[in-house]
């Protein structure tokens, strides 16, 4: 059973518009809450979240029925905190049992003993779907832009890599990972079927360890003379990965018809395995030079791609590019995680297509980095928004535009690299750095709750600017 939101005042219980926050501290849970409050005092603005909220989360229940559960607005303010400020689930939840102004907005009484276990709050918000976060961000930006009243106009974009939670991938390490995982499957196996065989798994996994550990060694080394050792060093890994696969697959063979599940989970780590392990033979043995979209660069996040995109310090990064669109007002307006093998070039023109819709065809100005450019977008570009500042990426062209540029493309040049001021807001304050969610949905969620929690940050800023702004809690060191 689940409520919409709590009607009724409990003992010890404040309402959530009395709630009075302390506008002197700098912590970045205050404006978060001061998005909140407003939120929670607007009814249609309330209303709409909670629709939203209630038709993922009982989507294929009544609410009626069962055991009691997070009301709706409850969740709308959990997946509002959690990466609004940037916590993990542990943290959310002693801040949820502890702190007495968010327990306010939860509508949580002092006698209350509503549990907030991390497994309940990260099971609740997992129910959330993309689409439905994002309506409920685009539902926040509204209702802020409406308050700014010159948000609409003007936008700014870039894309970043959000990295997902994965080690340094490295041809021995991803054949290893394969191996940890494909043992303990065929011994889980041969024990339901009863199959010898098995019986020295241990030492099969140390043995494996050991090969990949020497590999490890001679790739540390400097010495000329020790790398001339890393093909036979390959090669004994790749032959034991092979006996390995071998024997996983015939006991895979006999246990079709008796566990189909467990035989499902082994097949599809030995097409993991056998892929990493082609891949390392192809590299290193045969000396080929193995396609970007070929690789694995994780067994565990098998969407995670690498982009090589020259920035100082982190020349390799794995994951998944980020676009996002920033107004005039500092909110998010649209994002798009790229498909794997997208750049921004490719999608630019028909996410600015949907970034127009958003502001109701209101952008008049719109500024992109020099990675978007194409003669092709450029003239696409110019039918979307009135003036659009779209730098060509060749250097002599480059400095020959900005040189016959008019004032309102310098202008908008200026003005673009506010960007990377959001991009640094996100990677730092709301966890986009590295994603801590598991699988590609995981991952879109992720970035779906991390923009959620920006742009109810930037709506408590921009009430609190209004209110007060000589606060503390008001100022900002971003440029507009």
């Amino acid at each position: 059973m689940r409520q919409r939101f709590d009607r009724q005042l409990q003992v010890g219980q404040l309402p959530v518009h009395e709630l009075s926050l302390n506008l002197e501290c700098r912590d970045e849970i205050i404006p978060v809450l001061a998005g909140l409050q407003f939120v929670f005092s607007d009814s249609r603005l309330r209303t709409k979240l909670m629709d939203l909220v209630g038709k993922d989360i009982n989507e294929e229940t009544q609410r009626e029925l069962g055991r009691e559960g997070f009301s709706y607005w409850q969740i709308v303010v959990l997946a509002s905190v959690r990466l609004g400020c940037n916590l993990d689930y542990d943290k959310l939840q002693d801040l949820c049992e502890n702190h007495r102004s968010l327990r306010c907005i939860l509508q949580v009484g002092e006698w209350d003993d509503t549990s907030f276990n991390w497994r309940r709050i990260r099971d609740t918000l997992c129910l959330l779907s993309v689409d439905s976060l994002k309506q409920v961000s685009q539902a926040i930006v509204s209702a802020g832009q409406e308050l700014h009243g010159d948000a609409l106009s003007e936008i700014r974009a870039d894309s970043f890599v959000i990295e997902t939670n994965i080690h340094y991938p490295t041809d021995s390490s991803l054949i290893l990972d394969g191996i940890r995982k494909l043992i303990p499957l065929c011994v889980q196996l041969s024990e339901s079927l009863d199959e010898p065989g098995w019986r020295q798994s241990k030492h099969l996994l140390k043995r494996a360890k050991q090969l990949a550990r020497v590999i490890s060694q001679i790739s540390a080394s400097k010495s000329p003379k020790a790398k001339e050792a890393l093909p036979g060093a390959y090669s004994k890994l790749l032959e034991f990965s092979n006996m390995l696969l071998e024997r996983a697959k015939t006991l895979k063979n006999k246990g079709n018809r008796c566990n189909p599940l467990l035989v499902e989970r082994l097949r599809v780590w030995i097409d993991l395995t056998e892929q990493v392990c082609s891949n390392a033979r192809r590299r290193v043995l045969e000396g080929e030079s193995v396609p970007n979209d070929e690789k694995l660069f994780s067994l565990f996040e098998t969407h995670t791609q690498l982009y090589r995109r020259g920035k100082a310090g982190n020349p390799n990064q794995f994951g998944r590019l980020l676009l996002v669109f920033e107004d005039k007002a500092g909110f998010i307006s649209h994002h798009a995680v790229l498909d794997r093998n997208a750049t921004d070039e490719d999608v630019v023109v028909a996410e600015s297509r949907k970034v127009q819709k958003l502001h109701r065809g209101q952008i008049e100005k719109a500024s992109f980095d020099r990675g978007f450019y194409s003669e092709k977008n450029a003239q696409a570009l110019q039918e979307i928004f009135q003036s659009p500042c779209l730098p060509p990426r060749h250097p002599k062209q480059y400095a020959e535009a900005t040189r016959d540029a008019s004032v309102e493309f310098r202008k908008s040049r200026q003005r673009h690299s506010g960007i990377e001021s959001a991009i640094g807001a996100l990677q730092r304050g709301n966890g986009l750095k590295r994603c801590r969610d598991r699988t590609e949905l995981g991952l879109e969620r992720y970035c779906a709750l991390a923009i959620l929690g920006r742009n109810i940050h930037t709506l408590g800023k921009l009430l609190i600017a209004q209110a007060n702004p000589q606060c503390a809690a008001a100022k900002t060191r971003r440029a507009s």
